[in-house]
């Protein structure tokens, strides 16, 4: 996932790398960082045409992370949506998108602290609905966060608020 440079702490600290290639001329690893970062191969043109003098800001720096991430984990249906709330948040607070950056966060942190509660907080499922759903097992749980839950689970996450 971030191979070849690592794994920054912030918008910054890309821009202060993609800054230093640009001078430098290597034009091939600079696209390596943007697609390392999940950089849309535009904004970098533009950066690398000097349009911009830097490649970043913290929203799509912590976009660009979550997006990589999520390809690395697979995110489907639910995990899907709770992909696009942390980019939803990360464009809407600015605190957010830099903590989503942030070394040490991930994506697949944050799904394993949904997980974590799932597991914790699974109810029966109703035999008349296991019945109609063709379930034939004697019992049946499911745990699943609701959205509010779900976005305070990530909210926490990702602001240094979980409990280990």
């Amino acid at each position: 996932m971030f191979d070849r440079f690592g794994e920054f702490d912030s918008a910054a600290e890309i821009n202060e790398t993609a800054v230093n290639l640009r001078k430098e001329g290597d034009m091939d690893s600079l696209k390596v960082l943007a697609e390392e970062n999940g950089i849309d191969q535009d904004i970098l043109e533009v950066f690398i045409d000097g349009g911009l003098f830097y490649l970043c800001d913290d929203m799509t720096a912590a976009i660009g992370k979550i997006e990589v991430e999520a390809k690395e984990v697979k995110c489907a249906e639910i995990l899907g949506d709770w992909v696009e709330y942390i980019k939803a948040q990360c464009m809407e607070r600015p605190e957010m998108a830099g903590r989503v950056r942030k070394k040490g966060k991930s994506l697949a942190g944050c799904v394993a602290e949904l997980l974590k509660w799932s597991f914790k907080h699974q109810i029966p499922v109703d035999k008349t609905i296991m019945k109609a759903a063709g379930v034939t097992t004697g019992k049946c749980t499911i745990g699943i966060p609701g959205m509010a839950t779900a976005k305070r689970i990530i909210t926490d996450y990702y602001m240094g608020r979980c409990q280990r």
